[in-house]
């Protein structure tokens, strides 16, 4: 029979600092909690603290540190790598001096069960801090940004969500290498006097180069195709993680996209027609979700996928409107949109979720937001409606013009249904005449089509 792998055990740690008040302190440590659940951790404690700063050294103060590793198995000290010489008396006598206290430090945990095995920290760690706590805890210790990281690489689906998280990780990894037990030897090849870390180092250099070259091709074409559709109606659904988009996604469109409920779940960007289709076609764009302190190699990784937000003509900024965070989380929304440029595009307010929302909390939210739109997903009703809000959107910004299509160029006549709502269709000597409806863009890039000898 086979046995079932025991779950990973981890404890969060966070340092709640002056500017930070308590419901946005808990509120993060409860976020990071999501995300080692999504790793597939058990959470099963949580060492919180009130300090003016992040200790330097480990993090959290000395009592804290020490809680921390009487949880862990730790010695809460952080014992130097380095071996002192010592003489045999000196050996002799401080091994008598400790003796009983290290006996003492292991009872408590006898009966206790198995020990966590992680320590997460809600915080960006500098690879000495995570040094320094692993030796006091005795436990592998993630910051955030590491957590977030390994989400990403499980779940890169593309070629290009794979090359983009490799980098992140790399970039990550990269500070964090260091010496193995055995000492600073030397590698078999490496150049002279060239050690086992730094040729690690130069390794992690020439594969992000290489994973660069790589990624730099995959954003041509990418680019070429955005390119291609730049003059046709198109949504991009931004926001937090886990607020909805893939669903509301799926309903507007019909599309088999992945919905799931966990962080992260959506990495690729997706475009799909809207459904039913109109005339001309309204693409829709699910774009990779943002969430408190998104490491920022993860943004330039992802720069190219957030360029579909760049180029849409609207934004949907889908906010979970169950959340009780749900406006900060709007904040870090528009926060990384701004950081890329595309705080200048059109947008509206989508509080999804609506279902589980209390009639008197949606009466709050329409006074606080009264251009916001209420939304399920699960809806038929609301999805219809948003449906027919975003075609009044585009309705607004079009024109009618006329186009003459010479009967040389009848092929064209696709491209011109495509891009445009003909209204009419007439005939002369000089061809097909269509009056048409479209965006100004669109309708003079057909013109200069169909002049062109």
């Amino acid at each position: 029979m086979e046995t079932k792998s025991p779950v990973p055990r981890a404890i969060l740690v966070g340092v709640q600092l002056p500017e930070v008040d308590d419901i946005a302190h808990t509120a993060s440590l409860a976020e990071l909690g999501r995300l080692v659940k999504t790793l597939g951790y058990e959470v099963v404690a949580t060492v919180s603290q009130k300090r003016p700063g992040i200790d330097s050294s480990t993090v959290l103060g000395k009592g804290r540190l020490e809680e921390l590793a009487a949880m862990t198995g730790g010695t809460g000290v952080v014992e130097s790598v380095a071996v002192a010489r010592k003489s045999k008396a000196r050996e002799r006598f401080e091994g008598a001096e400790t003796k009983e206290p290290e006996e003492a430090v292991a009872e408590p945990g006898e009966d206790a069960g198995p020990k966590p095995e992680f320590v997460i920290v809600d915080h960006e760690l500098s690879p000495n801090q995570a040094r320094n706590l692993e030796r006091a805890t005795g436990a592998q210790v993630l910051d955030r940004t590491g957590v977030i990281v390994e989400i990403f690489h499980r779940h890169a689906r593309s070629r290009e969500a794979r090359l983009q998280v490799e980098m992140a990780r790399l970039k990550y990894v990269a500070p964090r290498l260091r010496e193995s037990s055995a000492g600073p030897g030397r590698q078999q090849g490496a150049g002279a006097g060239e050690s086992d870390l730094e040729l690690d180092r130069r390794k992690v250099r020439d594969r992000l180069a290489e994973l660069k070259e790589q990624l730099e091709e995959i954003q041509r074409d990418n680019s070429q195709r955005r390119h291609a559709r730049r003059d046709q109606l198109r949504v991009a659904l931004v926001g937090y993680t886990n607020a909805g988009k893939s669903s509301l996604m799926r309903a507007l469109t019909g599309s088999e996209v992945l919905v799931a409920d966990k962080l992260f779940a959506t990495l690729d960007t997706t475009v799909r027609a809207l459904h039913p289709p109109t005339n001309p076609r309204v693409l829709v764009s699910d774009t990779v979700g943002f969430i408190r302190k998104l490491p920022h190699d993860l943004v330039a990784s992802f720069r190219s996928t957030l360029d579909e937000a760049l180029e849409a003509s609207l934004l949907l900024f889908v906010v979970d409107a169950s959340d009780p965070a749900y406006e900060s989380q709007l904040e870090v929304s528009r926060s990384v949109l701004q950081e890329i440029g595309a705080d200048v595009i059109p947008s509206r307010l989508i509080l999804n979720k609506i279902d589980r929302v209390a009639e008197a909390d949606r009466d709050a939210l329409r006074e606080k937001h009264p251009d916001a739109i209420l939304v399920s997903a699960k809806s038929p009703q609301d999805v219809a409606m948003l449906r027919e809000t975003l075609i009044a959107f585009f309705e607004a910004a079009m024109v009618e013009e006329e186009l003459v299509l010479p009967y040389a160029k009848q092929s064209l006549l696709g491209e011109v249904y495509e891009n445009a709502r003909v209204l009419s269709e007439e005939y002369d000597a000089t061809g097909r005449v269509l009056k048409v409806r479209g965006l100004p863009g669109a309708i003079a890039r057909l013109r200069s089509a169909l002049t062109e000898s």
